[in-house]
């Protein structure tokens, strides 16, 4: 795992004692999810600069594409998000979880 994803993983854990389960580099329809609730249908990726590239933001859209129309839900995170701002990342979450829960 890169660095934000341990910073990340470290707290979605927690989330637990309130009843979210996350599974991490989770296998679904060929991808590796990095962070899945499957009783949420959320999913948590998260983006280093080479998602910047049109190429690779194109293989994230259809990805994403593909995940929407299985229900689930994808967040995008910038890792230097995670790095200088893991509270407000944290805080998008626990909002989307609140919508699906």
């Amino acid at each position: 795992m890169t660095e934000p994803e341990v910073i990340l993983w470290s707290r979605l854990k927690g989330l637990r004692a309130e009843g979210f389960q996350f599974r991490r580099q989770a296998p679904f329809r060929g991808y590796y999810l990095d962070f899945v609730c499957f009783t949420q249908c959320l999913v948590i990726e998260l983006d280093g600069g080479h998602h910047g590239d049109d190429a690779q933001a194109a293989h994230d859209e259809v990805r994403d594409g593909v995940l929407e129309c299985e229900g689930f839900r994808v967040l995008r995170f910038w890792n230097s998000a995670v790095r200088q701002n893991l509270d407000s990342v944290m805080y998008s979450i626990l909002m989307a979880l609140d919508e699906t829960a």
